[in-house]
């Protein structure tokens, strides 16, 4: 192709270039994401036509000895403009391409369902993409801007016309979503769905008729592993069939596809994850929780257990003093729902002391940062907890979309609040059971919407949060990424007096409450942060100023979301922050000799 112009071509270098680089590259050919039909004749591929879409900058300071700008599309909530999607139909042999007949205004998001790969591919060179159907079919879901309906749909692959099959429709958003699967011969699919409150599985003839659900009950249904159309059997994991154990621990179920009662074939309190032969007779099943190490074995299709394979060796772990953390359940602030989390102690805890509570939060609603399996992703709970705290991770109502819709909707909304009172409930219950714990003396952190959340913590209980710690936080969801803003906060269509659409929406932001700091509030942010930009931290930091307040600010040079190379800087920041506050231990050097201890020194 040579018609493709800047923000509507064919492929794309995405984010992560500055505006130099761009120009160095301007005639460089970009791959695409395409989806092979099962003849090769023909591929499918998305456009999406961005040049109406606003830009936004950051500028990297110390790259060169002249500045960086780096200019990218970022579209904010509810700004009249949209990304314009295409799905396009390139024929091989004539190299003529088609269009897919879409409206992009009514299906702003679109998702193209492709083939299973076998599980023994994944480590191959070339793994081509192949369109669901060997029928010269696309199928394909769109969602409408305000994530409240959901289309299966099919197009024709020669003409691109196209046929709604199945409409789902909620009143608060459309988060969670898989692709539909076809057996029989593609005469009939499987949608999943969470009409009912609950994410389950259903069976449909291939016009959108429904034969008959699969799954029911109060748990979800989670990923389809494999369908045996010879027994009619569907294999897929769930969570919370089990309710004597933690709902967010993932296992393995096989059912009728006519309906009935799952049974489950890699059963335990444990939290699992499998993977299957290629012909689908056996599954490698690893199962562990955060208290106990991870054991792998083989088992067959209908469960049984063929041998042992492995046990995690943590022998070295426990000579040098580790200790593992500790699950615990409590309720939410309704005093009804559960809350799960996980305790970590300083290695050298002594019961008869008292102890800071420091919570680790992520508020959702993608997920909680609460670990169900043994995993090496601990380590920096357990390095805060031996600076001599008691740190905890916790879900909180309107966090994971593994239980209920319910549960995962509750913030709709209310993106900034929802998830407070039950941190606070958490910690005071936690208090009330375990003496070693100093309800007078709590810190809050985390990362991104845990920075947000921390930061919000810390304003809204200004009484009971008495330290937080704040990084890469989307304090003003105004100036966030529309996707995630428009679907938790809920964006309205409305036609103004010119009758022009205009899409409204209400934000609750952190910055409007910086007069309520109380506390010791520390905020961080990477000056070029293309995801969750700088200029939100730097706009909560504004208020904070304009309300008179004292506060500790770091922008760290040349990092994106994650911090990069400048991870282990903020973890000493962050230590520091903490135990000055919450231990009265006020580090007198200059020098961060604990990063300076582990560069390895020349002779």
């Amino acid at each position: 192709t040579k018609d493709g112009v800047e923000n509507y071509g064919y492929g794309g270098y995405g984010r992560g270039l500055d505006n130099e680089e761009i120009e160095k590259r301007k005639d460089d050919r970009f791959p695409v994401r395409g989806y092979w039909s099962s003849d090769s004749k023909k591929f499918i591929y998305q456009k999406t036509d961005s040049r109406h879409i606003k830009d936004l900058w950051v500028i990297n300071s110390v790259a060169k000895k002249r500045p960086t700008l780096e200019t990218y599309k970022y579209h904010m909530p509810g700004e009249k403009e949209y990304y314009k999607r295409e799905v396009l139909i390139f024929d091989i042999p004539s190299k003529e391409i088609n269009k897919v007949k879409l409206d992009p205004e009514e299906q702003q998001y679109i998702s193209i369902f492709s083939k299973r790969r076998k599980p023994s591919s994944f480590s191959d060179d070339f793994r081509p993409t192949l369109l669901l159907s060997e029928k010269g079919k696309i199928y394909f879901h769109t969602i409408s801007r305000d994530r409240q309906s959901l289309k299966i749909c099919v197009a024709d692959i020669n003409t691109g016309e196209v046929q709604v099959l199945i409409e789902d429709k909620t009143n608060t958003y459309f988060y969670e979503t898989k692709p539909v699967y076809l057996i029989k011969n593609e005469t009939q699919m499987i949608h999943w769905s969470e009409r009912d409150g609950w994410g389950h599985y259903y069976r449909y003839d291939i016009n959108g008729n429904l034969i008959n659900r699969i799954t029911k009950g109060s748990y979800h249904s989670d990923n389809i592993n494999y369908i045996d159309e010879k027994t009619n059997t569907m294999y897929f994991t769930a969570h919370g069939i089990d309710n004597s154990i933690d709902p967010y621990y993932e296992h393995t179920y096989k059912v009728s596809l006519t309906g009935g009662a799952p049974r489950v074939l890699n059963p335990g309190n444990f939290n699992t994850s499998t993977r299957p032969s290629d012909n689908h007779k056996y599954f490698i099943n690893n199962y562990s929780r955060v208290n106990t190490p991870t054991k792998s074995e083989l088992r067959s299709s209908d469960g049984s257990l063929v041998m042992n394979l492995e046990i995690a060796d943590l022998s070295s772990l426990f000579e040098a003093g580790y200790q593992f953390p500790e699950p615990f359940k409590a309720k939410a602030d309704d005093g009804i729902t559960d809350i799960y989390g996980v305790m970590y102690k300083p290695f050298d805890f002594d019961e008869n002391k008292k102890y800071p509570l420091l919570e680790y939060v992520y508020p959702g609603p993608q997920t909680e940062s609460v670990n169900k399996s043994f995993s090496q992703r601990m380590d920096r709970l357990d390095r805060m907890a031996q600076l001599g705290f008691v740190v905890i991770t916790l879900g909180n109502r309107g966090g994971h979309p593994d239980r209920s819709k319910w549960y995962h909707n509750y913030g709709y909304g209310n993106a900034r609040d929802y998830g407070l009172a039950d941190k606070k409930y958490v910690a005071e219950q936690l208090a009330n059971r375990h003496s070693f714990i100093d309800i007078n003396k709590v810190g809050i952190y985390g990362h991104s919407g845990g920075g947000f959340m921390s930061t919000a913590a810390i304003l809204v209980y200004p009484d009971f949060f008495k330290v937080a710690y704040s990084q890469a936080g989307n304090h003003d969801n105004t100036m966030y990424n529309s996707w995630w803003a428009e679907t938790h906060y809920g964006v309205k269509e409305k036609e103004n007096k010119e009758g022009e659409v205009e899409w409204k929406i209400d934000i609750d932001k952190n910055p409007s409450l910086a007069k309520n700091l109380k506390g010791k509030l520390f905020l961080v942010t990477g000056d070029i942060d293309n995801n969750v930009h700088p200029g939100a931290t730097i706009r909560m930091a504004n208020e904070l100023i304009k309300a008179n307040k004292r506060f500790d600010f770091m922008l760290l040079p040349t990092q994106r979301h994650g911090f990069g190379n400048m991870t282990e800087y903020n973890f000493w920041l962050r230590a520091d922050h903490f135990t000055k506050h919450l231990l009265g231990n006020n580090e007198s050097s200059v020098d961060m000799n604990h990063i300076n201890n582990q560069i390895p020194q020349s002779r």
